[in-house]
């Protein structure tokens, strides 16, 4: 996994490192690290025309540093001060190798804009990790000048103006083309709204001794270590038997969907109890299924069962001993009394919003306080679908899953995710485990499906097993 911390354990490590390295070795290796990844990105140095937004903080020293470093290998450097107290070592440091500094008021070979209007990247190194989020009116004017000239931002650490360890933009914020950041990732690059506005972030490590990360990001490794694979001796029993309560008489598809997701999964059963108009299409689409009761490993409730949920039913089944995955319709059960322990929940935005009683807007501002607040208020491990998914469990651990794709936004792509998920419950994982295989692999096949443009769900759901075998085969 990738992991990100806070901006609190950051800080910790690097005075902890700093007190065993000589004075100034820290900037200068993510200054070395930035350097590089921009020479990286635009494919050449020698005569490339970098521009610097420096600021009061740490991350103006790196990217000054960092401009020298480039100076000396032949680019054409100028720094913009945005403040009466940028890194003096570093500006020093840039001036020596004949980069050019500006200030707000500068108007020397037509001034700061002229600078920013001809340039081939931008640096921004506005705001450090202990900012708050928004930009003063001043920086807001530079960098617009930028964006009005299409000229591509790096942000160091992140995009100035959002919040690090949460990953909100309440306020003006940079939208990098790129990001470097150091020693670890943060949690804004993981989770949205901020993500969106870091672009690829590119990782330069500076030794840091970092503790238990605040949020992970599941990676291709991550499958391929937890993924229940069958064995020699394993049967249909062994491998995980799921029971499917989705669909109605009112949305009959939704059940079809869900089955399909499911069976695309790791299970070797799948059990469906509904309506018997209901079962007759499932059967249709998956004669391998089994309608009616009997033992399961799991129970997979909600998808499109409208007015048909039957609560008290399913509130005594989150009562049993199975685990539990409530989608949908199947959220209406889940109060914040009892042992949840064992259930996943995958609400949207809308349906988070609807349990917690707030604004669907204000759930999807903050995305990762709200997953967790639910997880902690229901005792559940909540699994909150977007563009980026967000995996809070009861316990505080947090995941993300960023590998989907917008053509998911369609009709049913929930149902298929659901199926899924209550799949790997079955076959054994823990709901973060399920929560998060399933997430990365709806992902993945939706990748799959969309090759040739739009999708729809039942597409994902064929495309999941091609998906699976080519995460589990792993790098040719």
């Amino acid at each position: 996994m990738r992991h990100a911390h806070t901006v609190e354990q950051v800080r910790s490590a690097e005075a902890d490192l700093m007190t065993r390295l000589p004075e100034g070795t820290l900037m200068q290796r993510a200054a070395s690290g930035l350097a590089v990844a921009i020479s990286n990105y635009l494919g050449h140095t020698y005569g490339a025309r970098v521009v610097l937004l420096v600021g009061s903080g740490d991350n103006g020293g790196d990217a000054l540093y960092a401009g020298a470093h480039l100076a000396r290998r032949g680019a054409q450097v100028t720094a913009i001060l945005l403040s009466d107290h940028a890194h003096e070592a570093g500006v020093a440091a840039l001036t020596a190798t004949g980069g050019r500094i500006h200030s707000l008021d500068s108007t020397a070979e037509g001034g700061w804009a002229a600078a920013i209007a001809s340039a081939d990247i931008v640096v921004d190194g506005i705001v450090g990790i202990g900012g708050r989020p928004g930009l003063k009116p001043e920086a807001q004017n530079v960098v617009q000048v930028a964006v009005d000239h299409d000229v591509p931002i790096v942000a160091v650490d992140m995009p100035s103006g959002v919040d690090v360890d949460t990953g909100e933009t309440p306020a003006e914020h940079v939208k990098a083309a790129f990001t470097v950041t150091f020693g670890t990732h943060k949690i804004c690059h993981f989770v949205d709204p901020a993500a969106a506005a870091c672009g690829p972030v590119h990782l330069v490590d500076i030794g840091l001794d970092l503790p238990e990360p605040a949020v992970s990001a599941i990676q291709d490794a991550d499958i391929r270590e937890r993924y229940p694979v069958p064995h020699g001796e394993s049967d249909k029993y062994s491998r995980g038997v799921l029971g499917l309560m989705a669909g109605s008489t009112q949305y009959p598809g939704a059940a079809v969907i869900a089955t399909s997701g499911a069976l695309a999964g790791p299970i070797g059963m799948l059990r469906y109890i509904g309506p018997d108009e209901v079962a007759t299409a499932v059967r249709a689409a998956h004669p391998e299924i089994v309608a009616g009761e009997g033992r399961v490993q799991a129970w997979a409730i909600g998808s499109g069962l409208g007015d048909e949920l039957e609560v008290d039913k399913v509130r005594d089944l989150l009562n049993a001993e199975e685990p539990v995955l409530l989608d949908a319709d199947g959220l209406k059960a889940l109060d914040d009394s009892g042992d949840h322990i064992g259930v996943l929940a995958t609400p949207h935005a809308g349906e988070l919003a609807r349990l917690l009683g707030v604004e669907r807007s204000t759930v999807e501002a903050e995305r990762l306080k709200h997953a967790r607040l639910a997880a902690e208020r229901f005792d559940v491990t909540v699994l909150l679908k977007g563009a980026t998914t967000v995996i809070a469990a009861p316990d505080g651990q947090m995941r993300v899953s960023s590998n989907a794709t917008p053509w998911l936004a369609t009709a049913g792509a929930g149902d298929v995710l659901a199926g899924l998920c209550g799949s790997f419950l079955a076959a054994g994982l823990t709901p973060l485990d399920a929560a998060s295989l399933g997430a990365y692999l709806h992902g993945a096949a939706a990748h799959l499906a969309s090759a040739s443009g739009p999708l729809t769900a039942m597409q994902v759901a064929a495309k999941l097993p091609e998906a699976t075998r080519l995460l589990l085969d792993g790098p040719a």
